[in-house]
């Protein structure tokens, strides 16, 4: 399929078969999980800035954390377009908290002739804080790739996140902590 890239007009042949499949939502809204069955399902590769950046320097990132998760984020997404072009569909577990990291996203992508797909993984605030309480507890016992999420970096990351239209969302997905079932995705 042609279409016409946002940027410079040229055209530019989209691959359908093959695509990054981008997440969108809050801290601790359920990506990770629902990244994972997808990729099971899908037979896609998840890439997660938060999983190689703690699998490398641990929680302690302290003043350098922002300049990491850029430096993070550009290499993902080099490495994303490898295996897009190698065949290979790719799930990104970032997050895309604000509208213009999402647009930059989809240009990115586009641009390269892959058509993303966006999904958007919302709780709701019950679901939410329980999903926080989870992730702190696993965080102690040592059990977890997420960071720990205290009341400071809660606050923070609800000032940050710009939710999505649902005209930018391809999947809206609500993470209703019901089990295997609750994802609808079957391996």
């Amino acid at each position: 399929m042609l279409q016409r890239d946002g940027g410079c007009g040229a055209a530019v042949q989209m691959n359908r078969a093959v695509r990054p499949i981008l997440l969108c939502g809050r801290i601790c809204a359920g990506k990770t999980t629902y990244a994972k069955r997808l990729g099971k399902t899908r037979g896609a590769v998840c890439l997660s800035c938060d999983e190689l950046m703690l699998a490398l320097f641990g929680q302690q990132l302290g003043d350098r954390h922002d300049e990491i998760v850029r430096r993070t984020t550009a290499y993902l997404f080099s490495k994303s377009l490898e295996l897009l072009q190698a065949g290979v569909t790719v799930i990104l577990d970032f997050g895309f908290w604000r509208k213009s990291d999402r647009t930059a996203a989809d240009s990115f992508f586009r641009s390269r002739g892959f058509a993303p797909e966006w999904h958007y993984v919302e709780s709701d605030e019950a679901v939410w804080k329980q999903n926080i309480a989870d992730r702190n507890a696993a965080a102690a016992a040592d059990e977890t790739v997420g960071y720990a999420v205290d009341a400071g970096l809660a606050e923070k990351c609800a000032r940050l996140f710009e939710p999505p239209g649902r005209e930018e969302m391809d999947v809206w997905f609500v993470n209703r902590r019901e089990g295997d079932d609750a994802f609808g995705i079957h391996a």
